[in-house]
């Protein structure tokens, strides 16, 4: 498995466990109410879990297992780098902003940072997409 995808998946698992401890947080809060400002940590549960987790997780293994050129290699790894590092950022911006009461062009900014980490992924994987048996 590649440097990359290692990192990724790394990256995702602790989102994952820090967004289920989150949704863990919120769920005994609703039977046993401890506090109610946890429930400002709902969107940074959802941030956490689906873009820092399950989109994360999608971009670690689609540049593990998408063919790769001949001879092994992967392509233009810097930018695939740079996907990982702005998706992580977005997320950070996004689900600590919203938890933290942060203003709007925070959470904006983490949104056009993961939007960027789409569109540099595509520029990368893009090249790497052929025809079944072209090769």
């Amino acid at each position: 498995m590649p440097p990359l995808s290692r990192w990724a998946i790394r990256a995702a698992l602790i989102y994952f466990l820090v967004g289920l401890t989150l949704g863990m947080l919120m769920l005994i809060n609703k039977g046993v109410p401890i506090d109610p400002t946890l429930w400002r940590l709902l969107s940074a549960h959802t941030e956490f879990l689906l873009m820092g987790w399950v989109a994360q997780l999608a971009l670690a293994v689609a540049h593990w297992i998408v063919p790769r050129f001949r001879g092994g290699d992967y392509g233009r790894l810097r930018v695939a780098w740079l996907s990982v590092g702005l998706l992580n950022a977005g997320v950070l911006l996004v689900g600590g902003g919203t938890a933290f009461g942060a203003p709007d062009w925070v959470t904006l900014t983490g949104r056009l940072l993961e939007g960027g980490a789409a569109i540099a992924f595509a520029i990368y994987i893009w090249p790497r997409i052929r025809p079944l048996g072209s090769g």
